[in-house]
């Protein structure tokens, strides 16, 4: 058997003894989820509209089978009043009575020929037929009678009558049947109309009960888990949300929603990266001014130990050179810091002693705050966090930078603290100012990006923004409130790290 493929993509098998099998397409099962709603919805409106025109042409028949018992009805009524009469002329021989019995025969013949041609597809319009068999026979047979009772002498003629009574017997028993039969007929088609109700609520019931998991599926669960991701993302947490592999819009939009969390990534880096470099602007000044009281040290020192060498003092000399690398150690510490703060790095967390980023941050502001202003350090050696040092240190920055600029009144103070709560597994960091504090109504957006309480042109709004990001993204919280006595208070609650629970500071 060999195969190949016809001009329309359809398989054509051909076997050794030259005869041909020909394969249909493969026709794609995998729908989306606006295709599958379409199916869902179309098949729902077939099988309603199928279950509507079965319950409708039941109806139909009930109503037309109730017009046939009605009649039914009035024939056996007729054929009784047929029997009645009958029994009056045998007995008594009365032209009145052969009159009515003839009235009525007549009409139950005109009843069951209208009758006849409306109810054909019946199963009970053989009794029709039967009937009115039995209504000539019997007509026929009273004509006898009347006829014999009309001639003088009266012959005797007890097998007609007898042959009468038979007939009309049959006539009743029949027309009984009749209704019985019929109605036996429409309380099956109510049954199985029951029935098919019952059966569609059932449909209807596991067609909802499996649109559960459905929705569960491909809506509630994709959506629940868009809302976790956005969740993250408020606190910092860029992690991209898994994408189930279920080919339809829902893959789509997770897909397009995880391309959006890693542009936002992007752009909160890029967002970090120009308040530093705003920062390393607003410090160059102060960082200049740094850099140049060592190379004046240097500078004079090398001076002093040019003059000193004819003399040939060693010690002397040593302690000059000593003072030159001392200097060179201050530079380049400054630079170290400079160039650290300033480098692009990808967020990681390890473990960090708080204090080190404390002192680094003061470092980078020292020419920035005034001498009176005391900065008071009030945080454990032994303290080690999980920590982005590079952001975490711009957090610091931020807050004391702010703290500087709100402090009018000289002097003033600011206090940097830091405690373990063991009983919320966090470390506790507050930095606290001698200011004004901040005013009431501004504390619900102190943290909105492009808010600012400073002039136009001296603030952009993205310092206490970014802080907030910055301690989200840590897995913590922060708060501002104003101290009883005046000044600001921001509160920080960073995580402990997980292997020992109290961040190494006991």
């Amino acid at each position: 058997m060999w195969c190949s493929r016809n001009p329309d993509g359809m398989a054509i098998h051909r076997t050794a003894c030259g005869g041909t099998a020909m394969q249909l397409p493969r026709i794609p099962l995998n729908l989306n989820i606006r295709r599958k709603i379409v199916v869902g919805m179309t098949s729902v409106m077939v099988i309603l509209g199928s279950i509507g025109m079965i319950s409708y042409r039941y109806l139909l028949e009930i109503e037309k089978k109730q017009h046939f018992v009605e009649a039914a009805d009035d024939l056996a009524s007729i054929i009784l009043e047929i029997r009645r009469y009958e029994k009056n002329v045998l007995l008594y021989g009365s032209q009145e009575d052969m009159s009515e019995n003839e009235k009525y025969r007549s009409e139950a013949m005109q009843l069951v020929r209208s009758i006849i041609p409306d109810v054909r597809e019946f199963k009970g319009s053989s009794f029709l037929s039967r009937i009115q068999q039995e209504l000539e026979r019997y007509d026929m047979l009273m004509q006898q009678i009347v006829a014999n009772r009309n001639q003088q002498p009266q012959p005797p003629i007890p097998h007609i009558e007898e042959q009468l009574r038979e007939t009309g017997k049959t006539l009743v028993d029949t027309s009984q049947e009749l209704v019985r039969f019929e109605r036996q007929r429409i309380l099956v088609i109510i049954r199985s109309l029951k029935a098919q109700l019952i059966f569609s609520m059932i449909v209807f019931v596991m067609m909802g009960a499996a649109l559960i998991p459905f929705t569960a599926k491909k809506i509630i669960r994709p959506l629940r888990l868009i809302e976790e991701t956005t969740d993250r993302i408020a606190k910092g947490d860029f992690r991209p949300a898994p994408v189930p592999r279920l080919r339809d819009e829902t893959q789509q939009v997770i897909e397009a929603f995880n391309r959006m969390v890693a542009e936002l990534e992007k752009r909160q880096d890029q967002l970090v990266q120009v308040r530093k470099l705003a920062s390393l602007g607003t410090m160059a000044s102060g960082i200049a001014h740094q850099l140049n009281n060592p190379l004046n040290n240097i500078s004079t020192s090398c001076q002093i130990a040019i003059e000193e060498l004819e003399g040939g003092d060693t010690a002397f000399l040593k302690r000059m050179l000593g003072n030159v690398t001392q200097e060179v150690h201050r530079a380049r510490d400054i630079v170290r810091g400079l160039l650290e703060f300033s480098r692009v790095k990808e967020f990681q967390l390890l473990p960090t002693p708080l204090k080190s980023i404390v002192e680094r941050s003061l470092r980078l502001l020292s020419s920035q705050i005034p001498s009176s202003i005391d900065i008071r350090v009030d945080v454990p050696e032994t303290l080690v966090l999980d920590l982005d040092s590079q952001r975490m240190q711009q957090v610091f920055l931020n807050l004391v930078e702010n703290a500087v600029h709100a402090i009018d009144e000289r002097p003033g103070w600011i206090h940097i603290s830091a405690e373990v709560d063991h009983t919320e597994n966090q470390a506790l960091i507050q930095v606290v100012d001698s200011g004004p504090g901040i005013v009431e109504e501004d504390i619900g957006r102190i943290f909105d990006p492009f808010f600012t309480t400073k002039d136009v042109g001296k603030g952009t709004g993205l310092g206490l923004s970014m802080v907030y990001g910055i301690v989200e993204q840590h897995g913590g919280t922060i708060r501002a409130e104003n101290r009883p006595d005046a000044g600001a208070c921001f509160t920080l609650r960073l995580p402990l790290p997980k292997n020992d629970g109290e961040g190494s500071a006991s």
